[in-house]
């Protein structure tokens, strides 16, 4: 009997996940360890898989004009797709007004149900640093602590740094480095390979517990809102995103989606951009994407670009307004699109980081902070739709930047 591929196992496991939690309900949460020991797994190869991919991605562009321009235009593709993103979430909650039927009980029972996490978030909100610290703390004071600490940000500044580096110096003194970094990088990927052996078990542990967790019931509550998300999510995901690799990556969609289905599946069940980067790479290489730039834009996007959360803001912003009865002038609407697009810029690519987005771009339009508490009993289940069109997107990127840069699609 033929052997299942791998995505494939981890449907099973995520569809087997479904059925575990809605039978087991609370008590499905005694195997979600097997779920974050798989997380942890794979998050413990992002460091060194970043800093040597990025590094070797950086030295084999040859030169400073190059990282230049492909620095230049993955930031301003970046900034395009996320602000198409903001705009189809706030377009189809204007369109379908998903806060205009929920009734008073329910919005009681909500803030009453998730007034404590809210507060939480909010709280985290008042830590998080200023624009002007976030671009200084990119530069790391000690280099060791920020890979020990998983500052992404960091990382990928130094391994940018390190990565240049190589490039001026001699390449009979840059070489052996260079040899050693390459077997470095092969012994990561092929730890991911052993990792993901795991994916269906951990995929099945995680799910249930969420499902067991939160039932079906909140979903149904909140059913409007829900739909009108998730259908943003698919029209940017696979629509935008397969337009755009069509036209500007010259590959066709149904081959790109195929090619990265495991890492869209990864990123489904853990609701991490960062803990899906080694796979997301493995997908490109098996694609045709050249290493020099799947590994200087992949992990630059799992920190910086995100078109599910910044959609999600969008639809999110809209629905907590209309809840309270809160008119957003075009001008309000503007300054989400404005926000969403700040507060993308540093924000960790792990489950939950969303949220305190979000309470930024309601802080800043005027509408309660406390109205949070009425999406957050759904938004682990929303999170992982969001990652998985951020983690589209940034593969999206990379096949665009690979045949902007070569002038012919990957694989070719």
């Amino acid at each position: 009997m033929k052997r299942l591929s791998l995505p494939n196992q981890i449907f099973i496991g995520l569809f087997l996940g479904i059925i575990v939690g809605l039978i087991f309900g609370p008590k499905a949460r005694y195997i979600e360890f097997v779920g974050t020991i798989f997380i942890r797994l794979i998050t413990m190869i992002v460091v060194p898989l970043v800093f040597f991919s990025l590094s070797l991605g950086t030295a084999s562009l040859g030169d400073i004009k190059k990282l230049g321009r492909v620095g230049l235009k993955t930031l301003i593709y970046f900034t395009l797709t996320t602000a198409i993103a903001i705009i189809i979430g706030l377009v189809l909650a204007n369109l379908f007004q998903p806060g205009s039927g929920l009734n008073a009980g329910t919005k009681q029972e909500l803030l009453k149900n998730y007034q404590q996490p809210a507060q939480n978030k909010i709280a985290a909100l008042e830590e998080k640093p200023s624009l002007i610290s976030v671009l200084i703390n990119i530069v790391p004071i000690n280099p060791i602590k920020a890979m020990a600490e998983g500052e992404m940000l960091q990382v990928i500044f130094i391994a940018l740094i390190f990565g240049l580096c190589l490039t001026l110096i001699p390449s009979e003194k840059s070489r052996p480095l260079i040899n050693f970094f390459e077997g470095a990088n092969e012994a990561v990927l092929q730890m991911v390979n052993l990792v993901m052996k795991l994916a269906p078990y951990g995929v099945l542990a995680l799910l249930a517990s969420i499902i067991g967790q939160f039932g079906l019931g909140i979903l149904l509550t909140l059913l409007k809102y829900v739909l009108v998300t998730i259908l943003g999510l698919a029209i940017h995901g696979f629509i935008v995103d397969g337009f755009l690799v069509r036209f500007l990556g010259r590959m066709k969609p149904i081959k790109f989606f195929r090619g990265i289905s495991e890492a869209m599946l990864i990123a489904f069940s853990t609701s991490s951009s960062n803990a899906t980067i080694p796979v997301a790479l493995e997908c490109l290489d098996e694609l045709k994407v050249k290493k020099e730039y799947s590994s200087f834009v992949v992990p630059l996007g799992a920190t910086i670009n995100m078109d599910g959360t910044a959609l999600y803001q969008g639809v999110a912003a809209i629905f907590i307004a209309q809840i309270y009865g809160i008119h957003l002038t075009l001008g309000a609407q503007a300054t989400i699109v404005l926000m969403a697009l700040l507060a993308s810029v540093g924000t960790a690519g792990v489950p939950g980081a969303g949220m305190i987005m979000l309470a930024m771009v309601l802080k800043q339009i005027g509408v309660p902070l406390e109205g949070v508490a009425l999406i957050l009993g759904i938004d682990r289940l929303l999170d992982m739709c969001r990652t998985t069109v951020n983690m589209i997107g940034n593969m999206a990127s990379s096949v665009i930047i690979h045949n902007l840069e070569e002038k012919k699609p990957a694989g070719y």
